[in-house]
Order: structure tokens, then C-alpha cells, then sequence
């Protein structure tokens, strides 16, 4: 080898030293997450006095103060499948990590043969000659394109968007093991509520069967209130198929068959509430709270650098490296003529096609551009689930005060129209019209009520909070 040539790689070396490919990664200062209006309050938060600026806690859930609630949240968290399916999906990605890792420390390889050599052609009976080699090398890359780096930034990028897709399901999981619970407890309340107008209605029945007995009332009369009561018996048989709905998702979310439901939360009496205003925080805790807003800023990092990965193939890959090893028969085996030995800058380049290069930046460059796409659309998603779920909340609390006054007034006149029947100055259908206004009502504000519940989770999921373990969860959580 000629010495100047041997030097050629050292000087190619030095005038890469330094240099990555590719651009550096930052949040594009026109992304969406960085404009004013999505950093400040909340729109349909302002007012009112329902909402407070205050953070939302890490465990939203606990703030309804419900033991029965906090372990069941703590049960799916510790055995739910898709849980269990998103942490081997993190495993995945750290070891991809570890691989990328791998690829800028030294690469050492083993050769061995054995080779029989005979002469061709002769007549002589030959044995041959059997000849060994071995050989043992190692190259440590010097990257000094950056493709290495670049990779490595790309894979930790992706890991860290795997975690975030991990930290959504802890979300999803706690959020929908609440709103099971409550929607539970929301069916025992509309049961309880259907249950009390029944109670009237049979009331009605049987003082109208005794008037037709005692030949002051008619079998029409009878007959519409028995009507009356058995349309409200109706009611019932779906209300207990929605429960047992909410419980046998209960069951499956902590890992078990459905008929191992949780026997407690058959009977919850009361809907769970949270007294005094919402803590929500604003746009800009939302937003690095959020587990799917991380996890699209993470694969714009990752996409970002990937356009350094495929523009480093610009660039020649220089690595440091020797090998030792010998030829030859055994016999020769401590003779020093048959070992070589080498070491020195290793230069491998298959000198680019531009063109091919440049698709490669190209479509790097594209891809980077959807993700940015991505995550704008993620932000803005994001903000308007919690707007929209601000206002729903907001609302639905205004729809349950009035229909609760409607009950109130449903209420006053069935038992106005009732003592007015008893004593003959009003008309049995008067009375059964005013029971079921009071019916509906009832039944109108007891949906409302649930469907309040139902939105105050449905907001909680919205602002993104729940993925964050502690000691409780850490330790039911099955290790790796």
C-alpha cells in the first residue's frame, strides 16, 4: 500500500470531524402548539364559577373521594391487557434503542476455514495438503457524518412516542374505568327514580280498584292506571341492562371474565360527585400533559431526524480497524510468516447516486412534513375535545338544575291533582296526566344527572391527565 493513499481516509476524516447531517431538531416556531391562543385559558372555562385555573391532578379520579372508585381504577391499571400490550410494545422500543446504540461501538467479527489442495491431472496417488485459516478483526466506527447519530436520535424519539401511546392507554383505562363505575351508579339512580313514580302510580291503582269496588270509580279508570303502572315498570328491565353492562366492564378492564364482576358496585347507591369547581389548568399545561400531543411531537423528532440518517449517505463511513489471523497447515502454526496482522483507518463508500440520495432527503423531508401536519392536528384536537367537553359540562349542570325544578313542580301538582281525585273535585285523567308529567321528569332529570357524570370523565379523558404512576400503581404494575 502506498503511503499517501493510506492517508487519503485520515484527511477525508478530518475535514468531516464535526459535521452531522441533517438538520438539528425544533418545534417549528409556526407549529400549532406554539400559537397564543392555544397557551391561555380554556374559552368555555371562563366564568361561571364551575371551572378553577388550578392543575388537574396526576389521579383526577380521587377527587371524587370514592374508595370503591380508587380500587378499581388501581386494579385495571395493574392487570388491563391493553396495558399489558403497550408496555411489550415500549419493550420493543427500547431494544431498538439499545440496537441503534450498539452500532457506534466496536464491530468485531470471527472468520475460520479449512481447505484440502490436490494436485489435478497426475497419475500419482496424492494426498494433498489441508490448509487452516483463521481470522479474528474489529472495526469501532467514527461516524463522522453523523448517520449513526442521527439513527440513534431517531430511535430514542420513537421510543419516547411508544411511552407516550403507553401513558394514553393508562389514560383511556383509568378514564373508562370511571365512567363504568358511574354508569353503574347512574343506572341504580334512574332505577331508584323510575321506582319512586311507580310506588305513586301503584298508589293510584289501588285507590282506583277500591272506588270501582265500592262503586264511586269505573274499570276504565282502573284500567288506565294500571296502564300507567306497568309502562313505568318498562322502564326498569333496560336500566338493569345497563348496569350490568358497566359492570361486566369493570370486570374486563382489570383482566377478568365478565361474570367476575364487581359485586359491590351492584348495589351503589348514590352518584359520586365532586364538590366545588373543576380544576382544568389551561392550553399550555393541557398540551404537555397530553399523552397522544407528546407522542406526535416525538415522531416529528424522529421523522426530523431521519432526513440527517438518509443525508449522511452523502458521505463516505469511516471506521478504525485491525485484524489478526493465519493461513497455512498446522505444521506451520508458530511460524511467523504465516500470520497477517493489520490495522488502520477502513474507508467503505459506494460512491453515491445522487439522485437516489436526493428521492431519499426527499422523501425524509415529506415525511417529516406530515408528521408536522400531525402534530398540529393532534394540538388542535386536543384543544377542542376539552373545549367541547368544557361546554358540555357547563350546560348539561344548567339542564340538570331546571329539570330538577320541573321534578319539583311535577311533583307538587300530582300531589294536588291527587288530593283533588280523593275528594271529588277533580278528574282521574288530571291525576294521571300530572303522574306522568312527574314520570317524565323523573326519568328526565336522572338521565341528565348521569349524563352530567358521564361528561365530568369524559372531560377528565379529554384533559389527558391519569398516565402519571405512583407508588401505589408502580407496585401493582407487572415489572418487564
Amino acid at each position: 500500500m502506498r503511503r499517501g493513499y493510506g492517508l487519503a481516509p485520515l484527511a477525508l476524516a478530518a475535514l468531516l470531524a464535526g459535521c452531522v447531517a441533517g438538520p438539528d431538531y425544533h418545534v417549528p416556531e409556526r407549529a400549532a402548539v406554539n400559537a397564543p391562543g392555544a397557551q391561555g385559558k380554556f374559552d368555555a372555562a371562563k366564568g361561571g364559577g364551575v371551572f378553577a385555573d388550578a392543575p388537574l391532578p396526576d389521579h383526577w379520579w380521587r377527587l371524587y373521594r370514592d374508595a370503591t372508585l380508587d380500587a378499581l381504577v388501581a386494579e385495571a391499571l395493574a392487570a388491563n391487557t391493553d396495558l399489558r400490550a403497550a408496555d411489550a410494545n415500549l419493550r420493543a422500543a427500547t431494544a431498538v434503542v439499545d440496537q441503534a446504540l450498539a452500532g457506534r461501538t466496536v464491530q468485531t467479527s470471527v472468520d475460520a476455514g479449512v481447505a484440502l489442495a490436490r494436485p489435478y491431472g497426475t497419475e500419482l496417488p496424492t494426498t494433498g495438503e489441508t490448509t487452516y485459516s483463521a481470522t479474528i478483526g474489529g472495526a469501532l466506527p467514527l461516524d463522522l457524518a453523523g448517520r449513526i447519530r442521527r439513527a440513534i436520535e431517531a430511535s430514542r424519539a420513537d421510543a419516547e412516542a411508544v411511552a407516550a401511546v403507553r401513558d394514553q392507554v393508562r389514560v383511556t383505562v383509568a378514564a373508562t374505568a370511571t365512567r363504568a363505575y358511574l354508569a353503574a351508579c347512574a343506572a341504580n339512580l334512574r332505577i331508584a327514580a323510575a321506582q319512586r313514580v311507580i310506588h305513586i302510580q301503584r298508589q293510584t291503582y289501588d285507590a282506583t280498584r277500591r272506588l270501582e269496588k265500592g262503586g264511586r270509580g269505573t274499570a276504565f279508570d282502573t284500567t288506565r292506571a294500571r296502564a300507567a303502572v306497568e309502562q313505568s315498570e318498562a322502564l326498569v328491565p333496560p336500566l338493569l341492562a345497563a348496569r350490568q353492562a358497566a359492570l361486566y366492564q369493570l370486570a374486563t378492564l382489570a383482566g377478568k371474565p365478565p361474570a367476575d364482576y364487581p359485586r359491590a358496585v351492584e348495589g351503589c347507591a348514590a352518584l359520586p360527585a365532586i364538590a366545588g369547581p373543576l380544576p382544568v389548568g389551561d392550553g399550555a399545561a393541557l398540551l404537555r400533559r397530553r399523552p397522544d400531543v407528546r407522542a406526535a411531537e416525538r415522531r416529528l423528532a424522529a421523522a426530523t431526524a431521519r432526513i440527517g440518517v438518509a443525508t449522511a449517505s452523502f458521505y463516505p463511513q469511516v471506521s478504525f480497524g485491525g485484524s489478526i489471523g493465519y493461513t497455512g497447515p498446522l505444521k506451520g502454526l508458530g511460524e511467523h510468516e504465516d500470520f497477517n496482522f493489520s490495522l488502520g483507518p477502513l474507508l467503505s463508500w459506494s460512491f453515491p447516486n445522487r439522485r437516489i440520495v436526493r428521492a431519499q432527503i426527499a422523501q425524509a423531508g415529506a415525511a417529516a412534513d406530515g408528521a408536522l401536519a400531525t402534530f398540529d392536528g393532534t394540538v388542535l384536537g386536543a384543544l377542542r375535545d376539552v373545549e367541547t367537553a368544557l361546554a358540555a359540562y357547563a350546560r348539561g349542570r344548567d339542564q340538570v338544575a331546571a329539570l330538577r325544578r320541573a321534578r319539583d313542580s311535577a311533583a307538587t301538582a300530582t300531589a294536588q291533582a291527587d288530593k283533588l281525585f280523593r275528594f271529588g273535585r277533580g278528574d282521574f285523567l288530571n291525576l294521571l296526566s300530572a303522574q306522568a308529567t312527574l314520570a317524565n321528569a323523573e326519568a328526565s332529570l336522572a338521565a341528565a344527572q348521569a349524563g352530567v357524570a358521564d361528561t365530568q370523565a369524559q372531560l377528565f379523558l379529554a384533559l389527558g391527565g391519569g398516565w402519571q404512576a405512583d407508588e401505589t400503581s408502580a407496585e401493582a404494575t407487572p415489572k418487564p
